[in-house]
């Protein structure tokens, strides 16, 4: 980082950290996130700037050009890199056991030592981390959509005391290629009913949203009344205030 610094370096600088911050929130923005281009941009440009203004503080009547560390000028920009992570924070949201947002808070703290690049003069090194961060956001999100990936939902069903055995439900999952994580069993009217919640995992592309093929297996079957098939990430009905039917405590059985 120079000690002095014209006007034609600001001006590159500042032009080199928009057309960046630009294009990293072109991505944010193309995918519908709530980090956007305006929010990337003013990202980047405070990190830039901050740097920028520290640069400019160097260079201190008073002092020898070789003396700036003795004003400690660097918490400026420490201070913008650690309030990064109350706006990451934010975009960052957990509904049930899906968790969102953990990508566009990683891309602004990316964004901001990317403009502390730009900001300090090292141009080359923040074009080296403009087009790996392009590379990350736009190539290897089409690398994971190719690539299996475990997901877990919860099967819910309820029959007479004569429906399927739990044996039976099982050799159908598997089937399917689905692993039983837990299996939980209430009995009902003095065991006249029977309702099974089953949390399973399979292994599938991600944006599959199909069922496997039990499930519709078992909604034909004429023993079974009610299926529930609820992926992981789906709100439930917790919150509801209905009554809950009478009987005996449910019985968890854990599979490690």
């Amino acid at each position: 980082m120079p000690v002095t610094l014209d006007w034609q370096h600001v001006a590159l600088r500042i032009a080199l950290t928009v057309a960046a911050g630009l294009i990293i929130g072109f991505n944010r923005s193309e995918h519908g996130r709530p980090a956007g281009m305006r929010t990337t941009l003013l990202v980047c440009l405070a990190a830039s700037l901050s740097m920028i203004q520290a640069n400019l503080l160097m260079n201190t009547v008073g002092k020898a050009h070789d003396s700036f560390v003795v004003l400690d000028l660097m918490r400026l920009p420490l201070g913008i890199l650690s309030g990064m992570g109350f706006i990451g924070a934010g975009t960052i949201l957990r509904k049930e056991n899906l968790v969102v947002g953990v990508t566009t808070a990683a891309t602004l703290w990316f964004t901001t030592v990317m403009g502390l690049c730009f900001g300090g003069g090292q141009l080359g090194l923040g074009t080296a981390a403009l087009v790996l961060g392009c590379g990350t956001l736009w190539g290897l999100k089409h690398l994971e959509k190719s690539l299996r990936q475990d997901v877990r939902a919860t099967l819910t069903l309820s029959m007479l005391k004569d429906g399927p055995t739990e044996e039976e439900i099982r050799a159908a999952m598997r089937q399917c290629g689905c692993a039983v994580l837990s299996w939980g069993t209430a009995y009902l009217n003095r065991g006249e009913r029977r309702e099974l919640r089953i949390e399973v995992e399979r292994r599938t592309l991600p944006g599959d949203t199909q069922p496997p093929a039990f499930v519709s297996q078992f909604a034909q079957n004429a023993r079974i009344e009610n299926v529930q098939w609820l992926p992981q990430g789906i709100p439930t009905n917790s919150g509801s205030q209905q009554p809950q039917p009478q009987g005996t405590p449910i019985a968890i059985s854990r599979l490690e």
